[in-house]
This record gives structure tokens, sequence and C-alpha cells, in this order.
């Protein structure tokens, strides 16, 4: 049975967002008391008496607005009904039934799914408060009063939920699905990437720098297997960012990098390498993501038999610090290129979860001190005495010796150099631990 699916819409600043994160019981969508914060679709696995669904979160719909954003906006609302098994339509209290609400009821009539009306920001406790009654002139039924503040009334309207789905306990675990977070400056061209590989208008594509806010999921899946492809937030520099919602977003853009397998960094191949991409970048090396570089619209540059080679030595050079990630030259628009991506991502993410037994680290420790001696310092020699990896994402690496401070960078370097040289790890950074014999 496929997972059923639940879409929140509403006019802007109802409170959309602020209920999707009470019944997803985390803050996914950004709140902020300003219309038109939430734009593209935003997705939560929720559960409600042992039976689980998909809620989806959507930006507010404006029915006669010519504004651009705003019409993307709706756009992608219309493609969450159409996909939904049933839809929350929220209100207002405190503004009633507008021209919007009516507009909006008639086209969620014509869809033909079954629509729970809820009316927010009924705050107090006790019975309903006797404004309610105008919002059965919406011809929805039963009005639910909630607050999405408090939470009050939300075990209604999930039971009113229940009762107009069926919805199974489906089990809804993710394993086997990596994890990819698609991040960079702003108008690189990262939701363009995203609705290419979707086939659809999965997030809003704008010229307009800012327009994604929040972190937004896609499942893909195809040969090279399945994916959660997560849309992030532009990160421009500290002194660029103004206001508290871009400063959400690039707060949401780094939590999905926290929980991604893999990292696609973005660059664009017309503006080149830039300072901001090497911040963006060393998030990235920090956490110990395997990491792929994507150059996007390629397409757009004058090549010759030499460009693509030419191209690729700078940006080895500029990414010095993460020697270890490989390059791949794209076009969102055309979509060349995207299958060496796939490929790429497939490959990092299996090297990034290798694991090395002890014995052929340690056959490789003995090998690697035979060829370089160790540093002395004052007469005393550096010893190795033993390596094993205790963990991967990143690989992981414990060296005992006798002296932490005669393990100098440079010989830490070495180390890392042979490993990669004999067991691969490309796409991912190492870690190496050092520890005293005792410790």
């Amino acid at each position: 049975m496929a997972v059923t699916v639940i879409a929140i819409v509403g006019r802007t600043n109802v409170g959309k967002s602020t209920l999707f994160n009470k019944l997803a019981g985390k803050r996914i969508a950004i709140t902020e008391d300003a219309p038109g914060v939430t734009r593209d679709r935003i997705y939560a696995e929720c559960e409600w008496l042992n039976n689980r669904f998909t809620l989806v979160d959507t930006g507010g719909i404006e029915p006669d607005s010519a504004d651009a954003l705003l019409s993307q906006m709706r756009r992608q609302a219309e493609f969450a009904i159409e996909t939904a098994d049933a839809v929350i339509f929220l209100t207002d209290l405190r503004s009633g039934v507008t021209a919007a609400d009516s507009e909006i009821s008639a086209m969620l009539k014509k869809s033909g799914k079954p629509v729970i009306l809820a009316v927010n920001k009924c705050d107090t406790v006790g019975e309903p408060p006797v404004e309610i009654y105008e919002f059965y002139n919406l011809s929805l039924g039963d009005p639910v009063a909630v607050s999405s503040v408090h939470g009050h009334g939300t075990g209604d309207l999930l039971d009113r939920v229940l009762e107009e789905c069926s919805i199974g306990a489906e089990d809804t675990e993710d394993e086997g699905i990596t994890k990819v977070a698609v991040t960079g400056k702003p108008n690189v061209g990262k939701s363009s990437l995203i609705n290419r590989l979707a086939g659809d208008e999965r997030v809003i594509v704008s010229d307009i720098a800012g327009t994604t806010r929040d972190a937004i999921d896609t499942l893909i899946e195809n040969e090279f297997g399945r994916y959660i492809f997560i849309d992030t937030a532009g990160i421009r520099r500290k002194s660029k960012v103004s206001g508290s919602i871009e400063k959400y977003s690039v707060i949401r853009a780094n939590m999905a990098v926290d929980r991604a397998d893999v990292c696609v960094i973005m660059i664009d191949a017309l503006e080149g390498y830039t300072e901001q991409d090497s911040k963006i970048a060393g998030y990235a090396h920090e956490q110990g993501k395997a990491t792929v570089i994507a150059v996007n619209k390629w397409d757009a540059i004058e090549k010759n038999t030499h460009t693509m080679s030419e191209y690729k030595k700078k940006l080895q050079t500029d990414f010095s610090f993460m020697s270890y990630a490989p390059f791949v030259f794209i076009s969102a628009l055309t979509g060349k290129g995207l299958d060496n991506l796939f490929k790429q991502i497939h490959y990092t993410h299996e090297q990034n979860s290798t694991r090395i037994s002890t014995g052929r680290l340690n056959d490789l420790l003995a090998y690697s001190v035979a060829r370089v001696q160790p540093p002395t310092d004052k007469g005393k020699r550096l010893k190795l005495y033993y390596i094993t990896q205790p963990s991967v994402n990143p690989p992981t690496f414990v060296v005992f010796v006798n002296n932490k401070d005669l393990f100098h960078f440079s010989y830490q370097r070495y180390i890392e150099n042979q490993i990669r040289q004999m067991f691969g790890l490309d796409g991912t950074p190492i870690r190496i631990v050092i520890r005293e014999r005792g410790e």
C-alpha cells in the first residue's frame, strides 16, 4: 500500500507552517510572522495512533495575484493538492472568511479530494468561539478549531484525517536511500537541477536570489539507486545575509549538509570559483561528508579541446584543501552530464562508507614506516605501534604512538596519502586520531 499524503493548504500567513511543524513534532519549515515565507512543498513523515502518513506544507495561495513568485507558489500548492490523498484547508479565525478563502474552497471542491476544514488561532481552551460558525459558509462540513501555536485541537484534526483517509501503519524506513544535499551560492542552479532530476517543477526556480528558503526533500529512483535530493537555500557571505528568514535558511542549509550522506557543491561555470564556494565546501569537509563538486552551466562556456582540462586544473588548485573531491561538469538546463553525476554520487558514498580490516591497515603501516622513517626531535624518535579503523562516514583511523607531539602534521599527511594510495577512498575526507599507548 502506498503512503498516504496529506497536504496543508490555505492563504498566506494563516499558520500553515506552524501547524506543519506541530504535527510533524519538530521544526522543519521556517515560520515567521510575514506572508510568503514558505514557497516550495515541504514534506515530513508523521504518525498518529500508530498510523503513518506523509504531511506536505505548501506556500500560501493568492488566487488573483499576478506576481511571478506568488504565481509559482500557487502552482506548487496546486501540485500538492493533485498528488495528495486528502487536504487540510487551514483558515484564520481572526480574519474570518475572506474572498480568497471562498475561491480556495471552490478549487478544493473541484479537485474531488477529501477536505478537512481547520480554523486556526482558536487559542482558548474549551468551547470553540462563536466566530467559528461563519466558516460553515464555505460548505466544507464541520470546521475543526485548532491552535497551531499551542497545539489545541490538533488531536481532533488528526482524528478527522484518519476518518477521511485509509491510512496504514506501513513501514516508511528509508533504508537503502542515499541522502544528497545540493548546496552552493544563490542562483547557481540548485533548484533547476532538482527539477531536471525529478522530471517536474518540484521546487520554484527564479532569477531572484533567495527564492529557495527551506531545505526541500525530493525522492528520486533510477538505475543508479534510490536518492533523497535535498535542495537548500543559497548561502551568501555573512555580511550579505539580511533578515531573520534568510538566517533561518542558512541554518537549514547547514542542517541539510549535516543529515546528508553526500554533498553536491554546485558552482557556476560562468562565474568560476569564489571565496564563498570554498567556505561552503569547507563546511562539508569539516562534517566529514562525501563530496562531489558539480560545475553547472557548462553548456554556456565556449570550448576547445583543452577547455575542460584547463578548467579542472584551476579548480584543483582552488579546492586544494579537499583534493579528494571529484569534479563533474553538468548542465541542469539540458541534462548533460547528469548520468556521470549519479555515478560519482554513488561511488563517493561507497568510499565514505568503506571499512578496512585491522590486519591490512597494520601491514600498510609497517610498509610505510619502513619506506619513510618517522621524525625525531631532540634524540627522541616517533614510534607507531598500531592502527585501527573504529568508524566510517567518514573513514576514521586511530594510530597509537609513543608521543603525540612527535607525530608532526607532515608525517600524518604522509600516512593519509599512503592509505589513499593503497585503498582508494576517493571523494571522502579521512580523519586520523592520534593516541598515546595507554590512553
